[in-house]
């Protein structure tokens, strides 16, 4: 097989950025649509990783969504490596920075009413988006940068970034604004006037050492790069990355803020104790335990063309449409719902709830959570492939930033 070029989309990256993405769709079904045990929790603070509530099939629903944001986020800077291979760095810098930027007001104004409804923005949410798009930013002022240097900053970003959670810097620095924007945010709420907020979920600074770890391993995919030689390294990182996980979480000392423990519950539920690292923000061993298992897919998968990997290149060519498009089907699946199980016009609002039309008692069971998510996901099917063809055939400048 000859070796990838920067002229042409590389299908193992599509097909893996278009797996994560349906995976991602289980997650906002659960989200949206999944109903609790009234005996267990609220609905809408149910915490499927809280060992103390969730049962096994509830935590991995929640468990197989962690590869998305990491992995989505690695193949962006990925692609910005492969970009420079064809462009001016001047050229990628400018727009790096404008896509950023965009990406910004998205999620500001598109993705927040999306995943709302409400048309007053009472709540700004910064999520996954945000993340890629300040990183996109910062990134955009690297590319200029030797390649080691990037790479080099971002594996410190991700190795020790952790550090932060030292009890004292931590007490010093958490609870200013930009101190959360860049790392401390537990989901924290600011007021920005009036009846205005911004919701901070994801703290930017550790998801930019994984864009930039991804602008590092983009290197495997330039001209000159044989499969073998490609594969050989994947599987080299991929196996390493999972060693590194498992040594340090038994060490059970460093690299995410909440050790593992034996569980009053069982073996069973000691092991997802093991397997329940932090996610805001991303610690090195969320960050090892999902880009580990990526890496070996994209080794496996490079020669793999079948009905399966088709399908999942259709999702990963079009990431932009597929994320906005999917969050407001399913918000509309979400309404039907509301209406059909009897709720009513008083029932749109709920206190501390950001989301309109999410009562407490709305949804279904997992199963029916599982059978939804196979509805989106056959219906956005349709909607990518014919988007993917009229951006395949159209050069219009805008079809760059979606």
């Amino acid at each position: 097989m000859e070796p990838a070029t920067a002229k042409s989309r590389v299908r193992s990256l599509d097909v893996l950025r278009g797996l994560v993405m349906v995976i991602m769709a289980l997650d906002h079904l659960r989200d949206y649509l999944y109903r609790v045990d009234i005996h267990r929790a609220n609905d809408f603070t149910m915490n499927p990783t809280n060992l103390k509530t969730t049962y096994p099939m509830l935590f991995f629903t929640r468990w197989i969504t962690h590869f998305c944001a990491p992995v989505f986020v690695f193949l962006a800077g990925v692609s910005v490596y492969l970009m420079c291979q064809r462009r001016s760095r001047a050229s990628v810098s400018g727009f790096l920075i404008r896509r950023g930027l965009w990406l910004i007001f998205v999620e500001l104004v598109i993705i927040t009413f999306g995943w709302t409804f409400n048309p007053f923005f009472n709540l700004f949410i910064l999520q996954v988006i945000w993340a890629i798009g300040i990183s996109m930013i910062l990134l955009g002022g690297m590319v200029r940068f030797p390649y080691r240097v990037v790479l080099i900053t971002g594996v410190v970003l991700v190795a020790a970034h952790n550090l932060l959670d030292q009890p004292a810097l931590a007490r010093l620095l958490k609870g200013h604004v930009l101190a959360d924007l860049a790392y401390y945010s537990d989901f924290t709420i600011y007021r920005l006037w009036g009846r205005h907020f911004f919701l901070i979920v994801y703290s930017f600074l550790p998801w930019t050492g994984i864009m930039f770890l991804g602008y590092g391993f983009g290197k495997l995919y330039e001209n000159g790069v044989t499969e073998k030689q490609r594969r050989a390294q994947l599987l080299r990182w991929g196996w390493g990355l999972i060693l590194v996980f498992v040594l340090l979480r038994l060490i059970n000392h460093y690299g995410d803020p909440e050790p593992w423990s034996v569980q009053p519950r069982g073996t069973v539920y000691t092991i997802l104790s093991f397997l329940n690292v932090t996610k805001y923000p991303p610690s090195l061993l969320y960050t090892c335990m999902t880009l580990g298992p990526a890496m070996l897919f994209l080794a496996l998968v490079e020669r793999v063309q079948n009905r399966f990997t088709g399908i999942m290149n259709i999702y990963g060519r079009v990431p932009m449409f597929y994320y906005i498009i999917h969050i407001y089907l399913i918000h509309v699946i979400g309404i039907i719902v509301f209406f059909a199980q009897g709720f009513g016009a008083k029932d749109i609002v709920s206190p501390n709830v950001p989301f309109l039309f999410k009562p407490n008692g709305i949804g279904f069971g997992l199963l029916n959570i599982y059978l939804l998510w196979m509805v989106v996901v056959l219906v956005m099917y349709p909607l990518c492939r014919r988007y993917n063809r009229y951006k395949s055939s159209h050069r219009s400048w805008w079809l760059s930033y979606l």
